[in-house]
């Protein structure tokens, strides 16, 4: 079934025919069912809030297609998007593990759906199933791997250049080889690329201007392609 957007819907996860590497997917069929019999599927369109920075968590969201952009945001309103989350994904587990505010905003890019589970169901199932719980912790692990990781690039980049080149890298297809071009994805505006990277919109504009002359990058049309993955690489150390 597909909505008039073209999404795929997943009516059951005990039915689901896509294998992603996600916190669902891997389960055992017991486990999974137990998730399935509690979880509420939804389909939200783009722009929609999940949930806000300090709010009291109210469940976990598990993204079965679709993107969302998760973003934190200073007391003098500056926004810093801090991943984009792709299916597969859980979001808001931490806060929901800890009984603890919502760390981050969670916001739909596009049209995405999702599989909600109510705190209390979900910390029912981890307490009842220890392979549930494991995976939970793995989950977590990952996720503070991944935060080390991304505050280690935005912090100690020695320039916003490098710290473009290293955002533009990570949106590249994993895998090809450097001198093959390919589109960025997901793609993002001017503004997006600036709070990836704690930098201002006019200063992101004039450094891809700078790459473009360079020919590390080109556009077609409103997306982004990288021509030179080596030369980005180089300006990222």
């Amino acid at each position: 079934m597909k909505t008039s957007n073209d999404l795929e819907i997943i009516e059951s996860c005990m039915g689901c025919k896509v294998v992603r590497k996600g916190f669902f997917c891997g389960f055992s069929p017991p486990v999974l069912r137990s998730f399935d019999a509690v979880s509420h599927h939804t389909v939200m369109s783009a722009g929609s809030m999940l949930f806000v920075e300090g709010q009291t968590p109210r469940g976990v969201f598990m993204l079965c297609s679709g993107t969302v952009k998760l973003s934190t945001t200073s007391k003098e309103g500056k926004v810093l998007i801090l991943k984009q989350s792709e299916a597969g994904e859980i979001l808001g587990l931490s806060a929901v593990i800890s009984g603890t505010n919502y760390e981050m905003s969670a916001e739909t890019v596009g049209p995405c759906q999702l599989d909600f589970i109510g705190r209390k169901d979900f910390m029912a199932v981890l307490q009842q199933d220890s392979e549930a719980g494991m995976q939970a912790a793995l989950w977590l692990s990952r996720e503070f791997q991944g935060a080390y990781r991304d505050i280690h690039d935005l912090v100690l980049a020695r320039s916003s250049s490098g710290k473009l080149a290293r955002l533009l890298l990570s949106c590249a297809p994993p895998g090809i080889l450097p001198s093959t071009e390919r589109p960025l994805r997901p793609a993002m505006t001017h503004e997006e690329m600036a709070q990836r990277i704690g930098s201002s919109r006019e200063t992101v504009t004039r450094l891809l201007t700078i790459l473009k002359k360079k020919r590390l990058i080109r556009s077609d049309g409103s997306t982004l392609v990288i021509r030179d993955r080596s030369g980005l690489q180089a300006l990222a150390v």
